[in-house]
């Protein structure tokens, strides 16, 4: 992590914990959004780009998110993306040339660290990603996903005119409502089973996990969507989660009671995602499994696993 603008040690998984060795993450920094005059001369054509750059992994939920948001509303174009190395280095996200990843000659730095840095030179905290980059002024706009998706649903709706809605005013609460629901026991609940640092933090967040599958399991008996009859951004949320659980989770951070696969309801519910583009295309199994694999904390051999088979797999090929 970086204190006062300076790479201090080899990355660690864990963040921070609490007295009872439950882990704890990391709250987002950079909250700002796009400035509106920006966006209003874009669309008049005074001037020709956006100018900012998305910089995600593919092995990550919460940057993964922002990619979806970003095909599903048609911004493919509009916002570039630079994706680095899925296997984290001692000094954190970087570009090395893994198939995949944006090339290294391509970019200006080697580590998401140096964003933190130009955006900030006496920055204190992790460099997480995604990262939304102005490139005009050379500094970090956001870096927190769920307010990415909404400044591309919302702020940047006059560029886009999407028919998809992310986050429609008739269902804000209902939304909120599911993304607080699921947010501590099933998105970051994997992470504080797996990066657990005592056996009583490890089974709270275990059952927990699994007490919020069960329920989604009843939930999409008769919901086809996660929030009322169309695609919203609690399904992006979701499925970023469920989509890594199987193939990472499962084995690696001892969520060992059933896999998704075992869940009809919710599996059918993965099969519906993953037929839309936006979905399958922005997932990436290879990066997956190697990125979470390549945590020495977890897995000292760095050996990854060939399996699982998965039915929905056919749509990632």
């Amino acid at each position: 992590m970086l204190v006062n603008g300076v790479w201090q040690s080899k990355w660690d998984p864990v963040q921070k914990k609490d007295e009872q060795g439950r882990f704890i993450r990391q709250s987002s920094t950079f909250r700002k959004t796009i400035s509106p005059d920006r966006i209003a001369a874009v669309k008049s054509g005074d001037i020709e780009t956006l100018g900012v750059r998305l910089y995600v992994a593919y092995i990550c939920p919460w940057a993964t998110r922002t990619l979806i948001a970003r095909s599903l509303l048609g911004l493919d174009e509009l916002i570039p993306v630079s994706i680095v190395d899925p296997q984290l280095s001692d000094s954190g996200w970087r570009f090395n040339g893994y198939p995949g990843s944006t090339p290294a000659q391509q970019e200006s730095i080697t580590y998401i660290h140096q964003l933190y840095t130009q955006a900030d030179r006496e920055y204190s905290g992790r460099a997480t990603v995604p990262v939304l980059w102005d490139m005009a002024d050379n500094t970090i706009i956001n870096n927190e996903s769920a307010d990415i998706i909404r400044l591309f649903n919302n702020d940047l709706r006059l560029l886009h005119a999407s028919e998809v809605d992310l986050a429609p005013e008739s269902l804000l609460h209902e939304i909120d409502r599911f993304n607080e629901r699921i947010y501590n026991t099933l998105n970051n609940g994997v992470y504080r089973a797996g990066f657990a640092s005592s056996q009583g933090a490890y089974e709270e967040a275990y059952a927990d996990l699994f007490t919020t599958l069960d329920w989604l399991e009843q939930h999409f008996e008769k919901q086809q969507y996660a929030v009322g009859d169309q695609l919203t951004e609690s399904d992006i949320r979701l499925f970023v989660t469920l989509v890594r659980f199987d193939v990472a989770y499962y084995g690696l951070f001892k969520t060992n009671k059933a896999q998704i696969a075992d869940y009809h309801n919710i599996s059918d519910y993965m099969d519906r995602l993953l037929k839309i583009p936006a979905f399958s295309k922005n997932t990436n199994i290879d990066h997956i499994k190697a990125g979470y694999y390549s945590i020495k904390a977890l897995n000292p051999t760095g050996i990854v696993p060939a399996g699982p088979e998965l039915r929905w797999f056919d749509y990632l090929k």
